[in-house]
């Protein structure tokens, strides 16, 4: 079997995190911990959560090409560090949590990883979904919803795609997946 990078996308509110976390549950996996410059929420830990850093260390550091990955998100600039994913590979799959803008990114970088999108089962459950979280204001909530279809247009550019619409169906398919990659040959493509 090979370590493989990861990649589970799709738009705000579809169940990434909660597909991350029950994948890491079962599966031998490290989960790549991002850089941001936004500030930290309440219980958040720095080198767990996220690597938080100032904006001018984010701009410091794309411009010297250390991200594999990054982009500005409502305000906030956040990255995926080059060195992290390569040492992590070098001992165990990487997971990553990534927008869909993010993944397709990572795919350009490393055309070895492997893009799951999630998909919402509609629009409605979407918004449902965001308002629930109690995360956002509903202006915040507006500006999310209104990427939804941009980021679906780009579903075709993933290597699989999943609807979340029963959490235990979506997370049998992702393991299905998992494994198949991870037992997939080197430069194996069918």
């Amino acid at each position: 079997m090979r370590n493989i990078l990861f990649v589970i996308s799709g738009p705000s509110g579809v169940g990434k995190g909660t597909m991350v976390e029950r994948l890491s549950r079962c599966e031998e996996l490290i989960f790549s911990i991002s850089c941001t410059t936004r500030a930290p929420r309440e219980g958040e830990i720095d080198g767990v959560h996220y690597f938080f850093l100032s904006e001018e260390e984010f701009k410091r550091r794309a411009e010297a090409g250390e991200f594999l990955e990054y982009d500005n998100h409502f305000g906030n600039y956040y990255g995926t560090l080059r060195s992290f994913i390569e040492e992590k590979l070098q001992k165990s799959s990487v997971v990553l949590d990534l927008d869909v803008v993010g993944a397709l990114n990572v795919k350009r970088s490393y055309p070895q990883a492997v893009l799951v999108m999630l998909l919402p089962p509609d629009k409605e459950a979407l918004k449902q979904r965001l308002i629930h979280r109690h995360s956002e204001t509903a202006g915040q909530i507006e500006n999310r919803l209104a990427r939804v279809d941009y980021e679906l247009s780009l579903k075709d550019r993933f290597d699989y795609t999943i609807v979340n619409d029963k959490v235990e169906v979506a997370e049998e398919q992702l393991r299905e997946i998992f494994e198949k990659e991870k037992n997939r040959a080197e430069g194996d493509i069918s």
